[in-house]
């Protein structure tokens, strides 16, 4: 069986949204994605792929299809395979988010 710590797997980058990979299977991946404040994770679409967000630490204006809202530590949303979806952290504090999709892309 493997265990993790959730604390060895939240790294930041000054340059870019940091992926943070925590489980992956040809089925599915489950990321911590660690943005500094301004870093944005830019709208796109998952053809074949669900994906679920959810807030750990800080707050976040995320999309999902045309809509944005402010979610914050404790909410979380999906995008559905072929909606467009992103991340910004709007905030001066840093984000943390749980991600899974599936299946891999």
């Amino acid at each position: 069986m493997k265990v993790i710590a959730l604390s060895d797997f939240q790294q930041f980058s000054q340059e870019k949204m940091k992926k943070n990979n925590l489980f992956e299977t040809p089925r599915f991946f489950c990321d911590i994605y660690c943005f500094e404040p301004g870093q944005e994770q830019k709208g796109h679409i998952h053809g074949e792929q669900d994906k679920v967000y959810i807030v750990l630490e800080g707050e976040g204006t995320f999309q999902v299809g045309t809509e944005k809202r402010v979610l914050k530590a404790g909410q979380g949303t999906m995008a559905a395979a072929g909606e467009e979806h992103g991340v910004k952290n709007h905030s001066a504090e840093r984000l943390k988010v749980l991600v899974f999709v599936a299946p891999n892309p």
